[in-house]
């Protein structure tokens, strides 16, 4: 019977560790055990286990998996969800900080400008990217709301296949228990956020329920930025079968300062120039979805989910004196489902045996529009676009443990794709590109040698389709283009002694046959093709625990991607690096408490430079090392107050990219304090 409800790629129901997650009146659940002998899992923060779930699990992974506690999510004071991110080892921000479209996170090489989004976004087990890939539902999460984080890295997933080309995330929200949680935090820049999330179950009914409301002016001027989040949750028990719903919305209006030159970005950071005075947007999204998970026997066990997403952005942007502005509106809904049932057969012979069949489908209804503007008066259209995207796969996997020293994990996916296109300034209408069956084997093993040593290493591929109009046979196009398929191999070791050392070490690498790169302002949408590229790397973590009062955790990647075998009209990119991707990558910390009331922090991460285009012409930019620090102390033993410190060195760093004619700069923020107050019953 479940305890808690289950979600797709998700090997328990992460619950936090604060007061605030105990089910009163019953007590708080137990810590997490340690990891399996056998289990390639990296954990930061502090992991209850409240149930398991069978069906989608990450524990059937063997490939480099990561998570993330609530208890440090929910503490964080953030602009955007996207950016709890940064506490996960090997992960790159790129932020934009221009209003609505603020930025993203990625990994394994990719970078995260918007024309490649390798990331499939997960909440609850609900898929969440937009049509291009990029991760505009991540909005609707406020960090008190978040039970815990999943990232899987890597090709050898097979529960995803549309976005899933580095790997996946899922945000795991709070889902059953009897608490009140608030928190309120003021600081930098004239912030104010509220957050208040609540849980109430009675009799095997669960409610849960948010909201969350940020409000800033930001530290460069025409920034401000106003954001409503709103969530509930019901579930129902009946027996070993659990039933819920969940209902999010978000509403968000914000300014957008857009970008310096080079000379004023080095002097007057705060600027926003008069061509940006207009600019700025309002974003809607919505997220309602029903959730089925079941026992069906006891080595069985069933799990479904149906869900329908709703996006409306509309933005005006002008990103130099250049270029008139425009206006850019995407309404999109998306309309998915998807199952899984789980079977753990008895075999005589065999240590253990797992078998996964599982699928998904997403139904896409899409509408791209375009107008060149002069301070919000729409003076011409350049765009109206309606398509069509139908999405639909299935995958088909086994774990067999011949030894309880030994998993091997082979596992079979296959796509299809389908869609129409229509042009309603033109009045052209295109089918979809023939992708065919998409195959995309995987196999992995793990391991175990010695008891807290497992090695491990997988392969697998993935793949990637264009977004927008370059998914469709567009005239004057005449030639369907084959998907790009992603093939990646990786080796790790993972070793662990108790709880207080846990550390892994995993070299990787990942090659695309022919990459597509979206062309940010082409007004078709169309796409370049990048060419064969291939990216590598190392990533390192660690995490200690000495003594009970002080844990210290690292990480470090080593990444380089490339362009191997460019497009034939551009030669000459042959060897060159991958824009906006930095070769190093780093994160570390130090939790101390010295008091049962007192609670230190110091943490931070950074990256070294990267390329601005792939010409590798530019110059390289975008070098960092950020520090942040709190302190926090238990008045009462259920109301908190706290402080963050923000880039306590005050390092001057930024985005930049570069648009054709000019480099362009997006600023960071400087030193920040945000103080909190947070009370739970």
């Amino acid at each position: 019977m479940f305890d808690t409800p289950s979600t797709f790629g998700a090997v328990m129901a992460i619950a936090l560790a604060s007061p605030a997650t105990a089910q009163t009146p019953a007590p708080a659940p137990a810590p997490a055990p340690a990891p399996t002998e056998s289990d390639t899992r990296f954990v930061i923060g502090e992991v209850v286990v409240t149930a398991r779930s069978m069906a989608r699990s990450t524990e059937t992974i063997l490939t480099s998996v990561d998570m993330l506690g609530g208890d440090i999510a929910q503490r964080q004071s953030v602009d955007n969800a996207w950016e709890l991110f940064a506490r996960l080892p090997g992960v790159v921000l790129t932020d934009f900080n221009q209003g609505t479209t603020s930025g993203r996170f990625s990994i394994r090489g990719f970078n995260g400008e918007g024309e490649i989004n390798a990331v499939k976004l997960m909440i609850d087990g609900i898929p969440s990217n937009d049509n291009a890939g990029g991760m505009t539902g991540i909005d609707m999460i406020s960090p008190l709301d978040v039970a815990g984080i999943e990232l899987v890295r890597g090709t050898s997933d097979p529960r995803w296949g549309l976005n899933n080309i580095a790997g996946n995330a899922n945000i795991l929200t709070r889902i059953g228990g009897n608490y009140l949680d608030a928190r309120l935090i003021g600081g930098a820049f004239g912030t104010v956020d509220a957050q208040a999330s609540a849980g109430l179950e009675r009799g095997g009914f669960s409610q849960n329920y948010l909201i969350g409301y940020r409000r800033t002016d930001a530290y460069r001027d025409h920034a401000d930025l106003d954001r409503l989040n709103l969530a509930g949750k019901w579930f129902y028990d009946v027996g070993s079968t659990r039933i819920g719903a969940i209902v999010r919305h978000s509403v968000a209006h914000a300014q957008e300062p857009g970008y310096l030159t080079d000379a004023d970005a080095d002097t007057d950071r705060t600027r926003s120039y008069a061509v940006s005075a207009t600019d700025g947007g309002t974003r809607r999204i919505g997220q309602y979805s029903l959730h089925l998970d079941a026992d069906l026997a006891d080595p069985l066990a069933l799990s479904v989910k149906g869900y329908a997403n709703s996006l409306h952005d509309d933005r005006y942007v002008r990103y130099s004196a250049g270029v008139p502005q425009q206006r850019r509106l995407t309404e999109e809904w998306q309309y998915g489902a998807t199952a899984a049932l789980h079977y753990h057969p008895r075999v005589e012979f065999l240590h253990a045996l797992m078998i996964e069949a599982g699928g998904d489908v997403q139904v896409q209804d899409n509408k791209s529009l375009r107008w060149l503007t002069d301070r919000r008066t729409l003076t011409s259209q350049t765009r109206d676009q309606d398509f069509g995207l139908t999405v639909y796969g299935g995958y088909l996997q086994a774990m067999i443990e011949p030894t309880d020293w030994l998993k091997i994990t082979p596992a079979w996916r296959i796509d299809r794709v389908d869609g129409h296109f229509a042009n309603r300034l033109t009045g052209t209408t295109a089918p979809i590109n023939d992708y065919g069956t998409i195959s995309q084997p995987k196999l992995s093993v793990a391991v175990t040698p010695v008891t807290g040593v497992t090695a491990y290493a997988n392969y697998g591929r993935t793949f990637q389709i264009g977004a927008g109009s370059a998914s469709y046979l567009v005239p004057p196009r005449t030639t369907d283009v084959a998907p790009s398929i992603n093939e990646g191999y990786e080796a790790g070791v993972k070793l662990t002694r108790g709880r207080w050392l846990e550390a892994r070490v995993a070299l990787w690498q990942q090659t695309a046959s022919g990459e597509l790169k979206r062309r940010l302002n082409d007004p078709s949408g169309d796409v370049d093709n990048l060419g064969r590229t291939r990216r590598r790397g190392i990533d390192l973590q660690l995490d200690l625990k000495l003594v009970r009062t002080v844990a210290l955790w690292g990480s470090y990647s080593n990444q380089t991607a490339r362009i191997v075998t460019p497009d034939p009209a551009t030669p000459s990119q042959a060897g060159n690096l991958i824009d906006h991707v930095p070769q190093n990558v780093f994160s570390g910390g130090l939790d101390v408490t010295p008091a049962p009331k007192v609670r230190l922090s110091l943490w931070g991460n950074g990256q070294s430079s990267y390329e601005l285009d792939p010409a590798n012409t530019q110059g390289r930019y975008g070098e960092y090392v950020v520090l942040n620090a709190e302190v926090a102390y238990k008045l009462t033993p259920r109301i908190e107050i706290s402080a963050q410190l923000k880039n306590l060195a005050n390092e001057r760093y930024e985005y930049v990219w570069y648009d054709g004619t000019q480099r362009l700069h997006a600023p960071a923020d400087p030193r920040s304090l945000f103080g909190a107050v947070r009370l739970t019953l």
